[in-house]
């Protein structure tokens, strides 16, 4: 656990680096910072990932730790329920800033977090096994 808020902690500081040192896409990623990726439309974050760029842009960044965390907290769930989860591995940069562009370009009307919820519903699943109840978040 503590490697991933390290990692948090990382992508979060690689984030502010970036907007601070690239101006002219800090006016895209200042919205997505106070916003959240997830919650803003798909019409406004299509064209503002650049998946040619990688995790050098600082809007690609966020979406990249922003769609890593929600996969983690999606796989704490699918545990508890069934035992399953969703192979993170699959989900390198090019493939994430892919998948979300072409779905928000098809659904501008919709929101990043939906693209992954339809990701969430139809990619494969594996097995693991897990004792339910076994995270315990209240005291």
């Amino acid at each position: 656990m503590r490697t991933n808020t390290r990692i948090g902690w990382m992508a979060a500081l690689a984030v502010a680096a970036m907007v601070a040192v690239a101006p002219a896409r800090a006016n895209a990623a200042e919205p997505l910072l106070s916003q959240g990726v997830g919650s803003s439309s798909c019409a406004r974050l299509a064209g503002d990932i650049k998946p040619g760029d990688g995790l050098n842009d600082p809007v690609n960044l966020m979406l990249y730790a922003w769609v890593q965390g929600y996969i983690s907290a999606a796989n704490v769930a699918l545990l508890e329920y069934d035992g399953r989860y969703v192979n993170m591995a699959d989900l390198t940069v090019s493939n994430v800033l892919q998948m979300v562009q072409d779905y928000c370009k098809s659904h501008p009307d919709k929101k990043p977090a939906q693209a992954l919820d339809a990701y969430l519903k139809t990619t494969k699943k594996g097995k693991a096994q897990w004792t339910t109840g076994t995270v315990e978040w209240d005291e």
